[in-house]
């Protein structure tokens, strides 16, 4: 006996729509031949630990100081300029990809965090984010003791 299957349009048109997106993403293709809507303007690697968070966050050719960083409602925003050094009219580039100009790159937290006590460094282009969790959310030990009373026996 074949089973029936009851027809939900919404869900056929959800991907329809997704197809359409695709297309159009596919359509607009910079000058160098691929598509720039699937890469990121700031690539980050997101983990954590038992007491903090940790994102890195490629910024090459940006000083620290053209960065800025900030965690609002448990979503951290990285943004910055990405800055030309000049700008030669008479160059006839045959490929030009470095990306300059504003870049800003927004992220959900997977937990609380204790924001006025991250730690930001910026070594070689890679900036490194730690922020610590909230006390509510790490972790707790409880210690197991030892029973000292003999087994059949009351207190």
């Amino acid at each position: 006996m074949a089973d029936l299957m009851r027809w939900e349009p919404f869900r056929e048109m959800t991907t329809l729509r997704q197809a359409m997106d695709r297309l159009f993403e596919d359509s607009f293709v910079g000058p160098t031949g691929f598509s720039t809507a699937a890469i990121p303007e700031v690539a980050t690697d997101m983990y954590e630990t038992d007491s903090d968070v940790v994102i890195k966050a490629e910024l090459p050719g940006v000083k620290p100081e053209e960065v800025d960083v900030s965690v609002t409602n448990n979503v951290l925003t990285i943004k910055g300029e990405h800055k030309e050094e000049r700008e030669d009219k008479e160059t006839n580039y045959w490929r030009k990809e470095l990306r300059y100009g504003n870049f800003s790159r927004s992220l959900r937290l997977p937990t609380s965090v204790d924001s006025d006590k991250a730690d930001a460094v910026f070594k070689n282009g890679v900036l490194t984010l730690t922020i610590p969790k909230t006390e509510e959310v790490k972790p707790k030990q409880i210690k197991v003791k030892e029973s000292k009373l003999i087994e059949g026996e009351k207190k």
